[in-house]
């Protein structure tokens, strides 16, 4: 009878690891929006020479990557849909700035 306690308890145990461990992914997406939100500022207004799309598509890998997994908590599929709502119309602001300026998306 332990032994079964036992293994509920990391079963149970490992549920909590991972969804803390989505929770801290989570985190980290919407910081990359945020930081490449401001490196897509940067380049707008001529400090850079290069839009950042390699970031952005690291990022795109990245939240791909999340929306896949199935054990999404509700309120942890709730979150990402907001992020990548957020990400989504940053995106296409920063298409028609792109598109505006003359240059094609790689």
């Amino acid at each position: 009878m332990a032994v079964m306690g036992n293994k509920l308890y990391r079963g149970v145990q490992s549920k909590i690891e991972e969804s803390a461990d989505l929770d801290n992914h989570l985190s980290r997406i919407e910081d990359d929006i945020r930081k490449l939100k401001i490196d897509f500022d940067i380049f707008f207004n001529g400090a850079s020479k290069r839009p950042p799309l390699e970031a952005r598509a690291r990022l795109e890998a990245v939240i791909k990557r999340i929306a896949d997994n199935r054990n999404l908590t509700f309120p942890q599929r709730y979150y990402l849909n907001t992020l990548v709502s957020r990400f989504t119309s940053y995106r296409e602001l920063w298409r028609r700035n792109l598109k505006a300026r003359g240059q094609e998306l790689e």
